[in-house]
């Protein structure tokens, strides 16, 4: 049997032969194109090669592409687990031409891998080409000596590729298997295509015209070869299985997940069992490349996959989180071929099982609502977009999640529905957004730079120097000068201003020139171009060609860099502190303060804090010298170097190292950066954390100060504490103890004052002991309480049913102009009320959204408390029908 790794090794090995670059795989985060949400296809990472936008330094390239589809307009995520060959996560084996070889060599290249390389029988291929390409097909008919019906002429777009409207395009040819007649199916074309028979597994796109508003209107002059095969699909044809689900990396990826859910992948268990394998991979490459699971963008697509495993899973039988004890098995089958997941692979178990026990606590109450709302369906029936969208809102399902359990049930769910309540939800939190103006184009930044060549940036030796006008664009537009006055996008040939980037902000400052001076307000990158954002303040004009003295917002640039020379010790003793799994998930350093995110679970504690402090800090007393080395990005990690997930280098990085490791031998910090950073780490002077806190599922945020601004953050502390230990009239170490007696006292105060409030709820006021309405046989006692919270609700709510006996209680309390819901039902109501539906009845009377609890006991809120009598009314108007 042919392994997968055998499989991707040899592809690659073939075209590296035959004088192809092996690249990389690019992260699934698009460096090169913000219309999509992840790299779906393995051209892509080239795609500014195929346009022109960039020149390729090589001329042929082989690579194994990590893609994913599961979110926009490619999205399989609906079929997985229940077909033969669709994955959230592929492997696309492809090689390329950029305006070097064609067709003939393409066709022969392909033809050689499979029967010679492979060893395919040629009977079990065909083939087809667009309709009119007869270069192709005679290139086939020469090299396979096929008979004409087994190169098939497709005149649709199936055999025609195009990047868009405009740009690139050309006719394709494909491969295909026959899996023998015992499959249902037909040759490509034929009426029975959509059969399983004839698997396509290989695609060559000839790219050889350009399009203008979808017509052809010339050939390139260069014709360039991109193609693609899906690695699971060969696989399945070398190993002799029609599933991809059956070849041995999934069989791997199975057997881990039967063995820990105690259940075979057979029957009505199999494709849940596909599901988690096929997931795992997605959720797993997506956290190693950067995604966090979130509720919007990328994030939320990550956590629709990751839910919906999860929730097979829980189909399974597993009492406990499953997926993160599934990552060792995905790192020892792909580990070698792709090494960011062993470096990720802490973070990735850590978030897989906080994201799982975070859902673990929802499922249970969304399925209730589920259950409640499919009550009496029989097959064909369909659930309304309103409940989907509760609980997608409410408890976390995602749609896909909830359409894979009624179709597991034999329902359907009002997608229409769904979007509308989704759209509703959306035009109530649309924000107002003003733009500032336009800027220039990618495009335009790259004529620009292939006109002018990069920006030389000077500023890690010196904040000041002299630079050339080359450019100036105004809204978007090149002008040749700039009035006192006008704001402008100005770019020199060589600057000393650093461009945001590498979460460093951009420099501020001024330019002077000739008669006349302008303020740089802000500088950033386009297409290694540095951009400064200038106004022109007085004097003569700015003109293209002209020489300015540009100088850094003086002070700014030495606490800029210890900032960010600081991040960098935070990074490595948070590692040190916390655990390996730590990562970073953002930083921003300018001149004031320091921002940085890191993945972890949990709040830090106050000794976590401390312990982290001293690191960094007796780091910096070390006083050593900062030193930086251009390295490959690949041998700066083989060496140690810490490099962000999805973060994409070019061909020579900076590798910055700090201080000299506390324990044990090497450095403290190692890692790469393009920054600016001090020349001694006792340069940073001090470091002091200010707050930390949480941005996101599975990310935290720490803000940090250091050198003056840490020491003036300390003295305005001790000038707290001695101004509280004067008030209190004691020394300032005792201020603790007093605040936390003081503390302690209030906490006394505020529970006698909710006893008294509820025994006032209970036995006094007007009507407080009037006798339970009844309503259609069941008794309910009513209520509206002022100044008493949600949480001083449930017991009130309770003493209330031990007087009631039998029935409902249903209590409203208002505090602070805003309403709190709790309704509660004795036992033997249980099938004859839903204490959940009465609460969300109340809280949408009174301008909320709904409410949450089980059958016997549920609570709310609502924004409008003067509306308390209109929701014990909505509650009333349920139980009578």
């Amino acid at each position: 049997m042919t392994s997968l790794k055998q499989i991707r090794s040899t592809f690659l090995d073939y075209f590296a032969a035959d004088g192809h670059e092996k690249v990389q795989s690019a992260p699934l985060v698009p460096q090169n194109d913000p219309t999509l949400l992840f790299v779906n296809a393995g051209m892509v990472p080239f795609k500014d090669y195929f346009t022109g936008a960039a020149t390729p330094p090589y001329k042929r390239a082989t690579s194994s592409q990590k893609c994913v589809r599961a979110g926009g307009k490619h999205n399989d995520l609906d079929n997985v687990g229940y077909t033969a060959r669709h994955h959230t996560f592929f492997e696309m084996l492809g090689n390329f031409s950029f305006g070097d070889y064609f067709k003939d060599h393409a066709i022969e290249s392909a033809w050689g891998l499979l029967t010679k390389e492979f060893g395919l029988d040629p009977s079990r291929l065909l083939v087809t080409v667009y309709h009119t390409d007869d270069e192709a097909f005679d290139i086939w008919k020469k090299i396979t000596g096929f008979s004409d019906d087994k190169i098939i002429r497709i005149p649709t777009a199936d055999n025609f590729w195009a990047m868009g409207d405009s740009g690139p395009c050309g006719p394709c040819t494909e491969i295909f298997y026959d899996h023998g007649d015992h499959i249902f199916g037909g040759p490509p074309g034929s009426p029975d295509e959509d059969g399983d028979r004839f698997v396509e597994i290989w695609n060559n796109v000839f790219m050889q015209h350009e399009k203008e508003n979808d017509k052809i209107v010339r050939d390139l002059p260069k014709p360039s070869v991109d193609t693609g095969m899906g690695l699971e699909r060969i696989a399945a044809v070398l190993q002799g299985v029609h599933s991809n689900y059956e070849v041995d990396l999934f069989k791997s990826l199975i057997g881990a997940s039967e063995e820990l859910t105690s259940t075979k992948a057979e029957g009505e268990r199999a494709p849940s069992h596909r599901v988690i394998a096929d997931h795992l991979r997605s959720t797993a490459f997506l956290i190693a490349d950067g995604v966090t699971p979130s509720n919007e963008g990328r994030g939320y697509v990550l956590r629709r996959i990751m839910r919906r495993a999860m929730r097979h899973a829980h189909l399974l039988g597993a009492a406990d989180p499953l997926m993160h004890r599934l990552v060792p098995t995905l790192v020892q089958e792909m580990g070698e071929a792709y090494p960011e997941l062993g470096r990720a692979q802490a973070f990735i178990e850590d978030t897989l099982k906080q994201e799982e026990i975070r859902f673990r606590t929802t499922l249970g109450r969304g399925m209730n609502l589920f259950d409640q709302a499919t009550t009496g369906f029989k097959a064909g029936d369909m659930l309304d977009g309103q409940t989907a969208f509760t609980l997608y809102d409410t408890y976390g399902f995602p749609l896909d999640l909830t359409q894979d359990e009624a179709r597991r049930r034999g329902f359907s769910v009002n997608v229409d529905g769904f979007e509308s309540a989704m759209e509703e939800q959306r035009a109530r939190s649309r924000e107002h957004w003003t733009g500032s103006g336009q800027t220039a184009s990618a495009g335009a930044w790259l004529a620009l730079r292939d006109q002018h060549g990069v920006t030389q940036f000077t500023g890690y030796d010196s904040e000041t120097g002299e630079g050339q006008v080359v450019a100036i664009l105004k809204d978007g537009v090149a002008v040749e000068a700039a009035e006192a006055g006008e704001v402008v996008e100005v770019v020199l040939d060589k600057t000393p201003f650093y461009a945001e980037g590498g979460g460093q902000a951009g420099d501020k400052g001024g330019f002077v020139w000739s008669n006349g001076e302008g303020r740089v307000l802000d500088t950033k990158k386009h297409a290694d171009l540095f951009v400064h954002t200038v106004q022109v303040a007085q004097g003569a004009a700015l003109t293209v060609g002209a020489v300015v003295t540009a100088t850094v917002e003086v002070g700014s640039r030495p606490t800029t860099r210890a900032n960010h020379s600081a991040a960098h010790l935070l990074h490595a003793a948070l590692k040190n502190v916390l655990g390996p799994h730590v990562a970073q998930k953002g930083q921003m350093v300018d001149s004031e303060r320091m921002r940085f995110d890191f993945s972890h679970n949990a709040p830090l504690t106050d000794e976590e804090i401390a312990r982290i402090e001293d690191e960094v800090n007796a780091v910096i007393r070390q006083n050593l010298p900062t030193t930086t080395a251009l390295m490959h990005p690949e041998a700066a990690i083989e060496a140690g170097a810490v490099a962000l997930f999805g973060e994409k280098y070019g061909d020579e990085v900076r590798v910055l190292t700090l201080g000299q490791a506390l324990t044990g031998e090497g450095a403290y910090s190692v890692e790469l950066c393009g920054g600016t950073h001090v020349a001694r780490t006792g340069d940073i002077a001090l470091f002091k954390i200010v707050s930390e806190g949480g941005v996101a599922a599975g990310v935290r945020r720490i803000e940090a100060l250091t050198g003056e601004a840490a020491r003036q953050f300390l003295l305005a502390q001790a000038n707290v504490a001695r101004s509280l230990a004067q008030s209190f009239k004691i020394q300032t170490a005792d201020v603790p103890a007093r605040v936390e007696a003081l503390s302690a006292e209030r906490k006394a105060l505020e529970k006698q004052v909710a006893d008294l409030k509820k025994q006032l709820a209970l036995g006094g006021g007007a009507g407080a002991n009037a006798a339970p309405e009844e309503i259609n046989g069941v008794k309910l006692i009513a209520r509206v309480l002022d100044g008493v919270d949600g949480k001083g609700l449930r017991g009130v709510a309770e003493d209330f049913k031990k007087q009631l006996g039998s029935g409902v209680v249903a209590l409203v309390g208002v505090t602070d102009g805003k309403a709190a819901v709790t309704v509660a039902a004795t036992p033997d109501m249980a099938g004859k009320v839903n204490a959940a539906n009465l609460a969300r009845d109340a809280v949408i009377a009174m301008g909320g959204k709904g409410a949450g609890g089980k059958p016997d006991f549920a609570q709310g809120g609502a924004p409008d408390g003067s509306k308390a009598e209109a929701g014990l009314e909505a509650i009333r108007a349920a139980l009578k029908g």
